[in-house]
């Protein structure tokens, strides 16, 4: 297994017009270090997140370059915040490799301190 760590951009839109207690947001996402590149993606979410406790999904569809190779893959986040205390999940969706990185696997993690979101892609390629 190999790993690419670095930091990240995000910028998150709010879609209008959600019904109630739904949030939607469209995001974009820049990558530096190991993993260079882009991702856009979409983000639903419920709860009361200023409370400490909501939960959401995101799809995001990364394009870049990982150890000279260039291609692009899809990242599926599972979150959930209770009591302020984070349980996130967010795994490469099998099957969405594409170009150099067809047939990629493997789960991703983020840090986000002080402003700063670092992540680590733990990865394996055929």
């Amino acid at each position: 297994m190999a790993s690419a760590a670095g930091t990240f951009r995000v910028q998150l839109r709010p879609v209008e017009g959600e019904p109630a207690g739904l949030g939607r947001f469209e995001l974009d996402k820049v990558f530096d270090g190991d993993l260079t590149g882009t991702s856009r993606g979409v983000m639903l979410s419920a709860g009361d997140p200023s409370a400490g406790s909501a939960g959401y999904v995101v799809i995001e569809i990364v394009d870049g370059r990982i150890d000279g190779r260039t291609g692009g893959f899809a990242l599926q986040h599972s979150g959930t915040m209770r009591g302020g205390a984070p349980d996130l999940a967010i795994h490469v969706v099998p099957g969405s490799g594409n170009g150099d990185l067809f047939g990629i696997e493997g789960t991703f993690t983020i840090d986000a301190e002080d402003g700063v979101h670092r992540y680590q892609l733990d990865y394996s390629l055929p």
